[in-house]
């Protein structure tokens, strides 16, 4: 990991939508956070196809549904707090269901957004999402993969979910070895045979951390990092299980929904092994340091390591 330069992955995210951006397919939307959500990128350097629509979140999306039925690819944007749950009716009924081409991008995600506090902590967008028909549900890690989840999702025919942060995180995919991304597949960023620690955005350093502490007890702690919740790459997942015995996942959500819930479903269907999952355990945020948040919500490689030891110890 390289933690010269933390980059936020939602200002990866909009120099990405800036880059990939000159189809003039593509049309941007934004409900009053360009700054935040970083669309404003993307408008500076094509404001004929940016349109800010003030705090009208469901408005937006009537509005981006409207746009991708003339064959636009279009892009919304606000907090994750508030895409998608303040317009979950227009998304579903409006986007999904008719499967056109939209893709949301919820900004802010998870507890990191620090003292802003529970009503901008947004630990039940992926739940949200993944529970819709049809949807690409998207969680990168950092601003290497974010740059190529950008390119993916613009690329995918049909609704897409992407959430990025706020807070600037250690680079981590340009480092690996072999590193791919391919929509729908995980990374494996470190083999190991005792345990697989399977990670998501923000919470995949904590992981590669955990695996260097568990590898110091001697413990081979394999960490795959799944950027792409929906679909699942469940072939990847129940190899690891098969191989290793034990899985941890750790996500910076809610438990509840989100990437522990997809793990277990795919596992208890398949090939049930000892797990744990490391998250924020069915409560609502508070307003505080970043770094303080993690600890008190037990989202720390220290966290994600006695997980795995207690997992194993389960076998």
């Amino acid at each position: 990991m390289s933690e010269l330069k933390k980059i936020a992955t939602r200002q990866a995210y909009g120099e990405a939508l800036k880059e990939f951006g000159a189809d003039p397919r593509i049309v941007a939307l934004d409900a009053d956070l360009g700054k935040s959500t970083m669309s404003a990128i993307f408008a500076k350097e094509y404001p004929e196809r940016y349109i800010d629509m003030g705090i009208a979140e469901a408005n937006m999306a009537g509005v981006a549904a409207g746009l991708a039925t003339t064959g636009k690819i279009v892009v919304i944007h606000s907090f994750a707090m508030f895409a998608p749950g303040r317009m979950y009716d227009q998304v579903r009924n409006s986007i999904v269901f008719p499967r056109l081409n939209v893709k949301i991008v919820g900004s802010h995600a998870g507890i990191t957004v620090g003292q802003d506090g529970p009503t901008h902590q947004a630990l039940e967008d992926i739940s949200l999402t993944r529970a819709l028909p049809g949807m690409v549900v998207l969680s990168p890690c950092d601003a290497n993969e974010t740059r190529l989840a950008v390119k993916a999702m613009l690329e995918h025919e049909g609704p897409c979910y992407m959430r990025t942060g706020r807070l600037a995180v250690e680079q981590i995919t340009q480092d690996i070895p072999g590193y791919h991304f391919e929509l729908g597949k995980g990374c494996t960023l470190r083999d190991g045979n005792d345990v697989t620690i399977v990670a998501t955005g923000y919470m995949v350093a904590q992981a590669l951390k955990a695996a260097d502490a568990l590898a110091q007890e001697g413990i081979s702690a394999r960490v795959i990092d799944i950027h792409t919740i929906k679909p699942l790459d469940e072939e990847l997942l129940l190899k690891a299980a098969r191989e290793t015995g034990a899985i941890v996942t750790a996500e910076e959500h809610n438990i509840i929904g989100g990437l522990g819930s997809a793990v277990a479903e795919v596992l208890v269907e398949n090939y049930p092994v000892p797990m744990e999952r490391v998250g924020v355990r069915d409560t609502f945020g508070h307003s505080g340091e970043p770094a303080a948040l993690v600890e008190h919500y037990h989202l720390t490689p220290a966290d994600i390591a006695a997980a795995a030891k207690k997992a194993m110890s389960r076998k």
